[in-house]
């Protein structure tokens, strides 16, 4: 397995912290992660139906058998364990004790907040990014293949056919894991909700026009959205909020996380079918988001990622709003650089400028992230190639 960006953290994390919390989508990388980190640890998954029951019975004798800390697995499945692991850590509160993972954030959300809170700290995995990827020997070297295979590990690390394992994914998320979120009787309809919200990745969200296409109420939409972001399929990005506009559009726009799950869900059965797909341009944004977003997840950071939309049409992408710089940033899928990449950027510095009486403002910066392969820095804004992506340092 190769070497994720999230280890350094997750290793400094137990320097400071009795516990150390690892969520993140299933398959992502982390029991493989937890391991490779504490090698010396004992090892536990709560998966199999006999250590969790043992688990949940008696938890005082099933921690005294790992009296030293252990890495325990799925902890979500005995979420009361916390508070006899709460007991243990207050006794002897020795730094990097336990180290616990799962795959469903809101239960474990729910767990550090009650019983953990403050002896913990709290990292997510998320499925490898660009410069992770490059670590596999089968890394593939062409944007559509990329972004139609996506980047769950076992793709890659096993040589599985992307649209067969993605299948498995998606039967497993579906008949399992959402089953053990959210009692939901009519799974028929959840896959097509799921189908409905792949073909508005890097759409604003409207909840009522999502219901009415799905054949839900607006509450069923609002729960079952909740489903996909608790269990890391998608992700909110939320409207940037500033003075240059009076009538800013608030809606927040959604990303999934992985591209090849949208191409799968979109029944995008080849990379060269995504080329001419007419999603192409909105599955590139996602991937370039998600991109972003890994770049601080996997560093222990709260990503400041937003996006951009006022009622005259002005449409910014993505809106990185740093300590210090605000970028600007559009996400364009052609191979070739178009004039018409930096007419949104064009547009709101001179918002920027009228605010700033004529001056252009030092602290933006102006992105192109785009499909081709040429780098530019030009006086406005500066260009840079897919490939190049994950070179980028963001604040």
């Amino acid at each position: 397995m190769i070497r994720r960006e999230l280890l350094s953290v997750l290793r400094a994390s137990a320097k400071h912290y009795p516990i150390v919390t690892v969520t993140g989508p299933r398959q992502s990388g982390k029991t493989t992660l937890c391991r490779m980190a504490f090698a010396r640890k004992p090892y536990v998954s709560l998966e199999p139906l006999d250590v969790r029951d043992y688990a949940r019975e008696d938890p005082r004798g099933f921690l005294a058998e790992y009296s030293k800390g252990a890495i325990l697995d799925e902890i979500q499945h005995v979420p009361e364990l916390s508070s006899y692991i709460q007991d243990e850590v207050d006794a002897r509160p020795a730094p990097g004790r336990f180290i616990l993972t799962g795959s469903q954030n809101f239960a474990l959300s729910e767990t550090v907040s009650q019983s953990l809170a403050g002896r913990t700290a709290v990292l997510h995995l998320l499925t490898p990014s660009l410069k992770e990827l490059r670590r596999f020997k089968s890394y593939p070297q062409d944007l559509m293949r990329i972004l139609w295979t996506g980047a769950y590990p076992r793709i890659y690390d096993q040589n599985i056919p992307a649209s067969r394992w993605l299948a498995d994914y998606v039967a497993t998320y579906i008949q399992r894991d959402v089953r053990q979120i959210l009692n939901i009787g009519d799974l028929t309809a959840f896959s097509s909700f799921l189908k409905l919200m792949a073909g508005r990745t890097a759409q604003e969200l409207n909840l009522s026009v999502l219901g009415s296409d799905a054949g839900v109420s607006h509450n069923t939409v609002r729960s079952w959205l909740s489903i996909l972001e608790t269990s890391f399929i998608c992700f909110r990005l939320p409207s940037w909020q500033n003075n240059l506009r009076k009538q800013i559009i608030k809606a927040p726009k959604v990303h999934f996380l992985d591209s090849g799950l949208v191409c799968y869900l979109l029944g995008i059965r080849t990379p060269e079918e995504l080329l001419h797909h007419p999603l192409r341009g909105a599955i590139f944004e996602s991937w370039v988001a998600s991109e972003i977003y890994k770049a601080y997840v996997h560093r222990g950071e709260a990503p400041r990622l937003y996006h951009f939309r006022d009622a005259k049409g002005l449409e910014v992408d993505l809106v990185l709003d740093g300590s210090q710089t605000v970028h600007f940033i559009e996400a364009k899928s052609g191979s070739t650089v178009n004039a018409a990449f930096f007419s949104n950027l064009r547009r709101i510095d001179m918002s920027i400028r009228s605010k700033a009486g004529g001056k252009r403002a030092d602290d933006s910066i102006g992105t192109v992230i785009y499909g081709g392969d040429k780098e530019q820095r030009r006086s406005d804004a500066r260009v840079i190639p897919w490939h190049k992506l994950d070179r980028v340092t963001w604040p």
